[in-house]
């Protein structure tokens, strides 16, 4: 690790110390997996939310516990079981782009993966192989594998609605709401709770958005105004010459920097105590 590197390093574990903290996680819906105790209750509640990850804070966690309050106590066994009857349950449901019938589609070939593999965690560890350097390859197939059966499943095309929920790499997308469930679920610290034991935290993809797109360029990690897999994996790289065994590990602390401290990329008067605040005056020399 070079000087430059070392520098970065001792900033983010600053920010990390600061942030990454489980009373901060509300209102993000990390919170949400934390309700449930069994792994594929945490694992279902966690793949609902981060679906539904898009939009107003507070349409996002309306939307979530609604949804989450029809799957009742155990929503990994709701999957495991679904059928018409509790697809007609969720037809009064809407999110944004999405409605009940998108959820309800994708619980019916979510239920397939359940019967097969016991959970989405057996699926990805069954198709990881030590060649793939990222988890990209393997959640590109877990999408494909989604698309196929759906298309199995209902005989038409996935609909719009449900490659929305699928956002996969193969189509280019950064899919920042599945790398942002697949951090939840490999990942073990303060603030994630690591549900997963059989994926490399190595292999993980930082979940970009422009807020994120934004701080790494700030940083000096990116260099285009673009969100996209390419952007991803480039942000990914240079964070893993920090920490290669955990590239992902800084991702919640600096998404706070927005949140709690409502950064916008600006300088404000209260700029000068954020850890951020060096790299930001360069930025603008």
């Amino acid at each position: 690790m070079n000087r430059s590197q070392g520098q970065l390093e001792s900033v983010l574990e600053r920010i990390y110390e600061r942030y990454n903290r489980r009373e901060l996680i509300p209102p993000d819906p990390l919170q949400f997996v934390y309700r449930y105790e069994e792994p594929l209750d945490q694992e279902m509640a966690g793949f609902v939310a981060a679906a539904l990850a898009y939009g107003r804070v507070t349409q996002i966690e309306r939307s979530v516990t609604g949804l989450l309050g029809v799957m009742g106590k155990r929503p990994g066994d709701y999957v495991r079981r679904f059928n018409d009857s509790k697809a007609a349950e969720l037809a009064g449901f809407k999110h944004r782009f999405n409605t009940g019938k998108d959820l309800a589609e994708l619980f019916g070939v979510l239920q397939k993966v359940l019967v097969r593999f016991g959970s989405i965690e057996n699926y990805f560890a069954e198709t990881d192989r030590d060649e793939h350097s990222t988890i990209v390859p393997v959640l590109t197939a877990f999408c494909d594998h989604l698309s196929d059966l759906y298309e199995e499943l209902y005989q038409k095309e996935v609909s719009r609605g449900v490659k929305y929920l699928l956002a996969s790499p193969a189509r280019g997308s950064a899919s920042k709401r599945l790398n942002l469930f697949l951090r939840w679920m490999v990942r073990d610290d303060e603030v994630d709770p690591g549900v997963w034991q059989t994926i490399s935290p190595a292999k993980l993809v930082v979940p970009i958005d422009v807020h994120m797109e934004r701080l790494c360029r700030i940083l000096g990690l990116y260099g285009r105004k673009t969100v996209s897999l390419k952007a991803a994996l480039e942000i990914t790289e240079s964070f893993a010459k920090v920490r290669p065994e955990d590239p992902v590990k800084y991702d919640f602390s600096l998404s706070r920097i927005g949140i709690i401290d409502n950064c916008t990329g600006k300088l404000t008067e209260k700029c000068d105590l954020c850890e951020l605040y060096g790299y930001c005056l360069r930025v603008r020399k």
